[in-house]
């Protein structure tokens, strides 16, 4: 890690360094040091110490042993001249100084070790080191943890590891700009390694900037501003390589003017301080001493105030475990959307570029750390790679979407001479407080100084009391794994109903071999039909409404629960993550009683990700893409109009309902019976409950080789604050169904088929009744034995039709055959329809959805936005439906983005943000859920 300094404090540092060389020099005679081989990496080529270095330390009477390498940039005839002794056996030595870890097998017991270790934050990779050091009895010193009185490190390349990735990222900014279509004199520059010195990369810069100087950068890129974070060694090294261009400093709340309207023969730089982008949760401000202390009370505004007008952000700062990110996954995937850019000039041939951000060097080279998305340092061979922020995905590429991330771990190495002089200059007054270490003796026997004595990890044995933490974090991560071996970075998603959009939710999360997946659901051989299918899929019982403790339990075990319940039953699933603090995603709509559990998810720090099925769901992300890019581009959104329906593909569609059922029909018929509400050319209609509703549909003609017909669906002026669009004079949401859906609904109706009322004859212990019996009740007939013709003019008359009459018939709802009872005529005949109008093993499924929206632009013309999206399913047996792929692609997609860390908002969450909308869209195009956009301009 890299903590910064101002340079005025490490002269400081450094003056009480050489005093104190003073008062130990005499004590340091006859000591035995060695200079170990770095073996770590092909470009390492660092040391602890210069030749110059080891000249005063041979003249002060120390022996230096220095293990040949052909690979060190100072070459070992070098060394030998500065008195040292060239020897492949360090044994001799007490104290060994290197630069990075050192292989386990390497280690020698009972020495001292001065080196990176890489161990203070308990990182697991390194754990073997510290456990292998501890059991040889070695005493550990941690370069990482000299420090002054006020905790600012002492020893660092920092400096140079600014100097190189600023040199780094400005050759990977022309490669980059190259590959969108850009050549700039940042073409010129190579990577740092390149260079023999550090002042002849900077000679290449000039270069460029000479060029930049005189305007000879692509117009269409616009303004580059380059942001450093923190004012310390790192910042200051890429600040001097950055004074070598033609630049104008801006502070912050300079960044937006310059990023949009700022001249091309220059760029322009920014130091960001904390003060500038942290300030308290509750209160606002910044209290750097409150900050020390308690950085988890504040968040960062580096995301939402700096970032979004950065060309290249060069990162260095220090980042502690409960300091907040300077930007997260979702950051990223809002910082990554297309700029809006009209006063550049572009053409096919001079493009603008798809977003703002185009490089980011972290140098800090802290995976997940103060840039989340940076996941795993890059290295000298490959040193850049593009991160996706749509799909999270990092590319070993320049082309293609995404911000380039340069994040080597080794900077300094690429200058090696330059940075070990600088080093083992800053070292150098400590070494002979380090010499006098022998780690045969206990350390209380030791008078180290402060500042050595507090970079002692371990000894003798021991994790000193400084450090005893790091085992506690060690041991709290292990108490984080579920499983103990190596598939202890499994995560567990729990998959509640096996009903027919589950199969498709369990593949998609299939794919992934660190998600471990459990299928639960009252009906056990429908979650092992599914569990079959995918090895590695375990199913369950699970009855929550009978077993609440076992929801409780088998919720406790995973890291997220997909609910494929009906959604009445969501709260009560939501409840029990509440009280696990496990994340949830569903489909369904935000109920009523989902929205009063906001604040206690809140609370309890837990994600609930709802309406990301199909509609609700795909139809909130087609929208907002289309909302956001008017509100981008200055316009109004002045209507929208959108349908929605999953039916049987045209030729499936042969019955009187035209429709089938792939679950049960009563929520299908309940939403027919539902009032509804919407906008209607600045009015607004409400359509009162009881089958109104079927009376309002009307014929759609958008796709006109489909008969189709819409109706109104539930409050959708519900939508118009939640879309951001309330100047719009038209709003309607609806429901798709073939012309004919809405008059035999009505016809049912009218015979009382649809009432939720008990009926005595409906008992299931009640006498056998046949359909035909049933209707005569319904309608009033009191002779069950009437004739058949009479019977069918008298439910002619009642529904006013003979066409209605014949649909009525040919559902068999004039048959004599037996009634299956249900208490309801409702419930009765919606399982009467799940036997007749089921999917056979010939049928297949579409899906239809139908946006239109009315745009005015800001130079006052309107257009007419149409968005279809038509799926076909696959048959039974052969795949997945249009309607289970639409619902549990998209649910099982957010369950996913959740686990990753791509949603990290709390409480009940919707998808209207671009971090989710589009990264949504991205992911469904890939496996096949495309749309098609037509525009009409008015």
């Amino acid at each position: 890690m890299l903590r910064l300094q101002s340079a005025a404090r490490k002269n400081v540092c450094l003056d009480k360094g050489l005093r104190r060389y003073q008062h130990t020099k005499a004590e340091a005679y006859g000591k035995v040091i060695a200079i170990r081989r770095e073996d770590q990496s092909v470009w390492e080529r660092r040391a602890p110490f210069s030749p110059a270095n080891v000249r005063r330390l041979t003249r002060a009477g120390v022996k230096v042993i220095v293990q040949p390498s052909n690979r060190r940039a100072y070459p070992m005839q070098q060394y030998a001249n500065s008195g040292a002794i060239i020897r492949e056996d360090i044994s001799e030595a007490s104290v060994i100084f290197g630069v990075k870890q050192v292989p386990i097998d390497q280690l020698l017991p009972e020495k001292t070790y001065c080196f990176f270790s890489h161990t203070i934050k308990a990182q697991e990779a390194n754990m073997p080191l510290l456990d292998a050091i501890l059991a040889k009895n070695i005493r550990l010193i941690d370069y990482e943890k000299l420090m002054d009185e006020s905790g600012q490190r002492v020893v660092a390349f920092g400096k140079y590891a600014g100097v190189a990735g600023m040199v780094n990222i400005l050759h990977g900014l022309g490669l980059r700009l190259l590959a969108l279509g850009h050549h700039t004199p940042f073409m010129h520059i190579g990577p740092a390694h390149n260079y023999r010195s550090s002042s002849m990369a900077r000679q290449a810069i000039r270069d460029a900037g000479y060029e930049i100087a005189l305007g000879m950068m692509p117009r269409s890129v616009g303004p580059l501003t380059f942001i450093f974070t923190g004012s310390g060694n790192v910042s200051q090294g890429a600040q001097e390589v950055f004074h070598e261009l033609p630049h104008e400093y801006v502070p912050p709340e300079m960044l937006r003017k310059v990023a949009e309207h700022g001249v091309m023969t220059k760029v322009y730089g920014c130091e960001v301080r904390r003060r500038h982008h942290l300030e308290r949760k509750e209160g606002g401000g910044f209290d750097p001493a409150d900050y020390e202390i308690y950085p988890e009370k504040y968040i960062s505004t580096f995301s939402k105030k700096i970032a979004p007008f950065a060309s290249v952000i060069v990162n260095g700062i220090y980042w502690a475990v409960n300091s907040p990110k300077l930007m997260t996954i979702p950051d990223a995937k809002s910082l990554l959307r297309p700029a809006y850019t009209p006063w550049l000039p572009t053409s096919v041939g001079a493009p603008a570029l798809p977003h703002r951000m185009l490089a980011i060097c972290d140098i800090s080279a802290d995976p997940g750390g103060s840039i989340e998305f940076m996941n795993e340092c890059t290295t000298i061979d490959t040193p850049f790679c593009l991160y996706d922020a749509d799909r999270n995905k990092d590319m070993k590429s320049f082309k293609g979407p995404g911000v380039l991330v340069c994040s080597i771990d080794n900077m300094p190495t690429q200058l090696p001479r330059e940075s070990t002089d600088f080093f083992g200059n800053l070292l150098y007054p400590y070494a002979f407080d380090i010499i006098g270490s022998d780690a045969t003796k206990p350390l209380e026997d030791h008078t180290f100084s402060p500042a050595v004595h507090g970079a002692i990890i371990a000894s003798n044995g021991h994790l000193t009391s400084n450090f005893e933490y790091i085992q506690e974090l060690r041991n709290q991560s292990k108490g984080r794994h579920k499983i103990a071996n190596e598939a202890e970075d499994m995560k567990k998603v729990i998959v509640l109903g096996a009903g027919f959009v589950s199969a498709p939710a369990v593949e998609y999360l299939h794919r992934d071999d660190k998600i471990k997946v459990t299928v639960a659901s009252a009906l056990k051989e429908e979650a092992d039909s599914i569990a079959s299918r995918y090895p590695g899929v375990e199913s369950v019982f699970m009855d929550i409404i009978e077993r609440p403790d076992i929801l409780k339990e088998l919720v406790q075990s995973a890291d997220i629960v997909i609910s494929l319940l009906p959604y009445k039953l969501h709260h009560l699933v939501a409840e029990s993550c509440i009280e696990t603090k496990t994340n949830m995603v569903t489909a369904s709509y935000c109920t009523p009683e989902l929205k009063e559990l906001h604040q206690r998810a809140l609370d309890a720090g837990i994600t609930v990700v709802n309406e990301v099925g199909l509609d609700p769901g795909i139809d909130h992300l087609l929208a907002m893409e289309v909302f956001d890019e008017v509100r981008q581009a200055g316009g109004k959104v002045q209507s929208f109009v959108s349908y929605c329906g999953g039916l049987p593909a045209p030729e499936c569609s042969d019955n009187p309902l035209r429709y089938k059922f792939s679950w049960s029909p009563r929520g299908v018929l309940m939403n027919t019976m539902a009032d509804a509400k919407y906008l209607q050319d600045g009015k607004i209609t409400e359509i009162p409950g009881g089958g109104e509703l079927m009376k309002t549909a009307h014929p759609l003609d958008f796709l006109p080789g489909f008969a189709l017909e819409g109706f109104a669906n539930r409050d959708s002026t519900d939508y118009m604050d939640k879309y951001g669009i309330n100047e719009a004079h038209t709003f309607v949401r609806g429901t798709l169904r073939y012309n004919g859906f809405a008059n035999t609904v009505l016809s049912m109706r009218e015979l009382g088929l649809l009432s939720t009322d008990p009926k005595p004859s409906l008992h299931p212990n009640g006498p056998d009744i046949t359909w035909r019996q049933l209707i005569c009740l319904l309608i009033g007939v009191t002779d069950p034995t009437i004739l058949y013709e009479n019977l069918r003019s008298k439910v002619a008359e009642r529904l006013g039709s003979r066409s209605k009459l014949e649909d009525i018939e040919k559902l068999g709802l004039l048959a004599e055959d037996l009634v299956l009872k249900f208490n309801t005529p409702l419930d009765t005949l919606s399982h009467y329809l799940s036997k007749k109008l089921v999917y056979e093993s010939k049928d297949r499924d579409i899906v239809v959805l139908r946006h239109e929206i009315g745009i005015l632009w800001p130079d006052s013309k309107r257009e007419k936005r149409g968005i279809n999206l038509v799926l076909y399913g696959q048959r039974p047996g052969q795949g997945h439906s249009a309607m289970s792929k639409a619902v549990g692609f998209p649910t099982a997609m957010a369950a996913k983005m959740v686990l990753d860390g791509e949603i990290q908002k709390k409480g009940m969450v919707y998808p209207f943000t671009p971090d989710i909308y589009r990264t949504l869209l991205s992911r469904l195009r890939s496996e096949g859920i495309e749309t098609t956009e037509t525009s009409e301009w008015l």
